[in-house]
């Protein structure tokens, strides 16, 4: 059932601002945030959250900086950096850096960490963020020379985003379970304490090194708690007991920001949402998605501009390609397919379904969204069995097993890149559906090469073919709804990480 905050309980919310005083805030230099999302832990390299990638960049650095603004890479934990052939980069490191437990940054945490992530045996989560370095070395103190198992094009993307740098030795002694307990990192926050999924306290770190373009904290502390649901979030933030939350649906940001006691910012964001299909009949060679019409079917059967109209609206745009319009290598030059419910139906006919069929129908997020897609669905005879899980649940099923459709989203680790979406999905890994080796072959020619345009060339080889087989239904870019209150200085940025250091006080 979709959520609404109606006007009699937005009535009711401001009667509780009025009778509640301000439980904390500016006044004692706390900003109070809230996620939705319970992380599964707050090691970066163990959890695919975006709730994880602003931890990650808040508690933790990595080599390199990518401003937001500018697209530039600028140096962190590096100083410098250069190509030396192809497949090897030499850094020297920042001297001075400390750790939240007081040990000196130096090149061996640099090379313990790539070489323990790069190691398949330690599963970190998301393989392509780490699975194209091959090893580091040290080269001195605070000179390292990492290794790459091919040419990678992208590798200082993802070098100043999910590849952050942790103590080599108190990583070795506590592991992914001990850092997600007691995080340790360089970056502008520490943790003070943690209630696994529920609630995070940080503080400011006073031993920040004072060059990094991040910047110094400008706020003492931040208190996050995961609260799964909007309407208890606006209730805190009239009550006063939260100070900042996002994602907030477009109808209830409309009536927050209509009260003026709060601002209201709106941002697109790297995210999509898409239908996935088992096209490789991994739940079964009878599974009607294995049957090309029945996937354009699919396609022509969602109004793409109503969802994004009436439901995203906001800064979100109708998305035709597997992949965010603004990240290299991304093209709209592929097949499109209109909303035309007559043109489903006839594929459906066509495929040998006249009558439709039935199918399991999952999801993780954003209920209202997956409700109005299986609308449609059932408005051209595809009756939908819907089994709304948890996102660690339903990715666990995906890779064991597979399901017959999904509504997915994702958002890149906030990486400009095609490599981060398209070759996530399409290279025969765990979570591919489609299984079609030459989207990979065309995917391995893409991420490798030292030559945009032909890396232009193969990326889009591979989009067109996803898209004449769907593969996957595309159907929107994300926004995101931001509502913080009035004496909180707060920029949203187009790559979806709040940067909680970059935040102040008015």
């Amino acid at each position: 059932m979709k959520t609404v905050l109606t006007g009699a309980s937005l009535f009711a919310l401001t009667m509780l601002a009025a009778a509640t005083p301000a439980l904390a805030g500016k006044s004692d230099d706390t900003l109070n945030i809230a996620f939705t999302k319970e992380l599964e832990n707050i090691d970066g390299y163990f959890n695919s959250a975006r709730e994880g990638v602003i931890m990650q960049r808040t508690v933790w650095d990595s080599l390199l900086y990518r401003d937001p603004e500018t697209g530039e890479y600028k140096g962190n934990l590096a100083t410098d950096w250069k190509w030396v052939d192809d497949v090897t980069i030499d850094f020297t490191l920042r001297q001075g850096v400390k750790f939240h437990n007081g040990a000196d940054f130096t090149a061996d945490d640099v090379v313990y960490t790539v070489n323990w992530v790069a190691d398949p045996s330690h599963g970190v989560k998301t393989q392509r963020n780490v699975n194209w370095m091959k090893s580091a070395e040290k080269l001195g103190p605070y000179k390292v020379r990492l290794h790459l198992k091919a040419p990678f094009p992208a590798a200082f993307e993802y070098l100043s985003g999910p590849v952050p740098i942790y103590p080599h030795e108190y990583y070795a002694k506590v592991g992914p379970s001990g850092m997600g307990q007691n995080p340790v990192g360089t970056g502008p926050y520490k943790v003070v304490s943690v209630d696994p999924g529920k609630h995070f306290v940080l503080e400011k770190f006073d031993g920040y090194f004072k060059d990094s373009p991040k910047g110094q904290a400008k706020i003492g502390h931040l208190d996050i708690r995961t609260i799964p649901d909007i309407n208890t979030q606006a209730a805190e933030l009239f009550s006063g007991g939260l100070d900042w939350i996002w994602q907030v649906p477009a109808d209830q940001a409309e009536s927050l920001e209509a009260m003026d006691q709060f601002t209201v910012a709106n941002e697109s964001t790297m995210r999509i949402g898409y239908l996935d299909m088992d096209a490789a009949g991994r739940t079964g060679k009878d599974n009607p998605m294995t049957k090309l019409k029945v996937r354009q079917a699919i396609n022509y059967a969602i109004d793409r501009e109503a969802l994004v109209k009436v439901m995203l609206k906001g800064k979100s745009k109708v998305v035709n390609a597997a992949c965010f319009p603004s990240q290299f290598g991304c093209t709209d030059d592929v097949t499109k397919y209109p909303y035309d419910p007559e043109k489903a139906k006839e594929l459906l006919a066509e495929a040998g379904y006249p009558d439709g069929f039935s199918v399991d129908f999952y999801a993780y997020r954003d209920r209202e969204y997956g409700e109005a897609i299986m609308g449609y669905l059932n408005a051209v005879g595809i009756n939908t069995n819907f089994k709304f899980l948890q996102y660690s649940a339903l990715r666990e099923i995906r890779m064991s097993q597979g399901v017959p459709m999904s509504f997915q989203t994702w958002g890149s680790y906030s990486i400009n890149d095609v490599s981060a979406i398209t070759s996530e999905f399409f290279k025969l890994g765990s979570l591919d559906t489609a299984h079609d080796e030459q989207i990979k072959e065309w995917l391995d020619v893409a991420d490798s090469s030292i030559d945009p345009e032909k890396r232009k060339e193969y990326y889009k080889k591979a989009l067109q073919k996803i898209a004449n087989e769907a593969y996957w239904a595309p159907l929107f870019s994300y926004n995101s709804n931001y509502v913080f209150t009035k004496d909180l200085e707060f920029t949203p940025t187009t790559d979806a990480i709040p940067r909680f250091f970059q935040m102040s006080w008015k």
